[in-house]
């Protein structure tokens, strides 16, 4: 499996319905394990007051990633192939605010 990042802008209004969504994806991420694999998401506030994320995922293909969301009923705006890692730390523990 390739990986990939995508990036979903302004979609989100609040936490709840992001939650929402990811349950939903984790659900149809099951039924594609074969496919696709949701390894991380970032959470970001966008300019307009709504929420986005950077997600990093497995897949097949660009397709399977885009399939993988669109099933979830979300937006997948850029899907990107990753072409390598650079690790300086770790990821930190942050709490919501």
């Amino acid at each position: 499996m390739n990986l990939y990042a995508i990036r979903r802008r302004d979609f989100w209004g609040t936490p709840e319905a992001l939650q929402a969504t990811a349950a939903k994806s984790a659900e149809v991420g099951e039924e594609m394990a074969d496919d696709v694999r949701w390894i991380r998401s970032y959470v970001v506030q966008e300019e307009s007051g709504k929420l986005g994320t950077v997600c990093i995922y497995q897949g097949t293909s660009a397709e399977k990633v885009r399939e993988q969301a669109e099933r979830a009923g979300m937006p997948a705006d850029e899907v990107t192939l990753v072409l390598d890692t650079v690790l300086v730390r770790e990821d930190p523990v942050t709490t919501a605010a």
